[in-house]
């Protein structure tokens, strides 16, 4: 068995050498290209074993893999400087401007896309003789229906959206991990019978525990790092601090059973705007952000990796790889059908960019944070079915979605010279 070092020093070196093959040949978006080989590479070596089954490599690598606790390393390891790091971009006045949007997509959006994602699911297993009770056809629909911030928030980085799109995508995928949790936690109560009480006082109370505590306490842990950075001018201990803030406020936040997620992001929100204007002088900003930034690119390519080679742990019977291609517009589907709901409700009082349905729908990326949820499930028969439609969609939303994203841009979003939308205001009015 590896040690944690060594462990951590095959991945990373093997994230370096895909991260080069694909820069110098595959000429993919970085991190889809890596999750790209990853998948490549698990396939390749699965083939392998197939075809030679008393060769070592297979199962030497796969046991290596199942030392990395998936769901710990992403939800209590990697997702809170993640969050983080994308927060610090996100410009505050912006985000206060189309906050009743962000709003509206991170809560109705959420619960409609689990309500019909989960009612499509249940139909369809039911259909297929596959053990899906519409119980956990709703644990399904609620960890699959929020779109993931760090494969959001990545996929942008190579799409040029419209600002008022950009601001509705990035904050929606930011905020919504709070009430997707909340959901999440509900159903599996439901699906398991751990409780009885999950009538419209409990739903409530997680509400405001999760969600508003979460970002209470974020405001708060945010206030304490903004004046310990305003205090002094020392860029070194100020890229500590801020360290010390993401993880503090995790952990914290993790101890209050509140929401860490929406504790970290406001924190970095608070940082990245009233931090960096009145308590960073420019070199301290260059050093914070530029830490920052390479962190991010970091974890994020080691976290799409991972998601490609965890193929090797995972073994899908041919039933559930077949759920797993049939959840594909089933979720596709509910997005839409959220989306076009919440913008319909808000039209009268918000302005929307064009195309936004259509690139809030096909812009709805799912990743790490799924995976997560669903290798999180236990003791149940409905665990290997909804871990391969998850997989699928995980997998379907990054590579096809993320790659052909730009195009769907292009073509229903980006106002040419001198045109507008009919009916709508120029992509810069207010």
């Amino acid at each position: 068995m590896l040690s944690l070092f060594q462990l951590l020093a095959g991945l990373l070196t093997v994230t370096a050498v895909f991260a080069w093959l694909n820069h110098r040949i595959l000429r993919l978006p970085g991190n889809i290209g890596l999750l790209a080989m990853g998948l490549g590479a698990s396939l390749a070596l699965i083939g392998v074993e197939f075809l030679f089954p008393r060769t070592p490599i297979y199962a030497a690598l796969a046991q290596s893999l199942q030392q990395i606790d998936f769901y710990e390393a992403v939800m209590h390891g990697m997702l809170a400087f993640l969050l983080f790091a994308g927060a610090l971009h996100v410009d505050i006045e912006r985000l206060r401007r189309r906050a009743l949007v962000v709003g509206a997509l991170a809560t109705l959006g959420v619960g409609l896309s689990t309500v019909v994602i989960a009612s499509g699911l249940w139909l369809v297993t039911g259909l297929l003789g596959i053990p899906v009770t519409f119980p956990w056809a709703l644990v399904f629909g609620a960890l699959i229906a929020p779109t993931d911030p760090v494969a959001v928030l990545s996929t942008l980085r190579s799409v040029d959206v419209p600002e008022k799109l950009e601001t509705d995508m990035t904050g929606e995928a930011l905020f919504n991990d709070g009430i997707a949790v909340v959901l999440f936690t509900i159903t599996l109560q439901m699906a398991t019978g751990s409780t009885g009480d999950v009538g419209a006082g409990h739903v409530v109370r997680l509400l405001l525990v999760e969600a508003g505590g979460g970002a209470l306490l974020g405001l708060a842990t945010g206030f304490i790092a903004y004046h310990g950075l305003r205090a002094i001018d020392d860029y070194s201990i100020e890229v500590m601090i801020s360290l010390a803030l993401v993880t503090g406020t995790y952990a914290l936040a993790d101890a209050l059973h509140m929401s860490g997620p929406i504790s970290v992001v406001v924190a970095g929100v608070l940082i990245g705007n009233r931090g960096a204007a009145y308590a960073m002088s420019d070199l301290t900003k260059r050093y914070v952000f530029g830490f920052w930034t390479l962190l991010d690119d970091i974890l994020n390519a080691v976290l799409f990796l991972l998601i490609g080679l965890e193929v090797l742990v995972l073994r899908f019977e041919a039933s559930a790889v077949w759920l797993g291609l049939i959840a594909i517009p089933l979720v596709v589907m509910g997005r839409f059908l959220s989306v076009a709901a919440s913008v319909t409700l808000l039209a009268r009082w918000q302005s929307f960019a064009r195309g936004t349905i259509a690139v809030l729908t096909w812009g709805g990326v799912r990743g790490g944070i799924s995976v997560a949820l669903a290798l999180s499930l236990t003791d149940t028969p409905a665990r290997a079915p909804l871990l391969a439609a998850t997989y699928g969609v995980v997998l379907f939303t990054i590579l096809v979605q993320g790659l052909t994203l730009s195009r769907v841009v292009s073509r229903v979003a980006l106002v040419r010279k001198n045109e507008t939308a009919p009916g709508q205001p120029p992509l810069g009015s207010p």
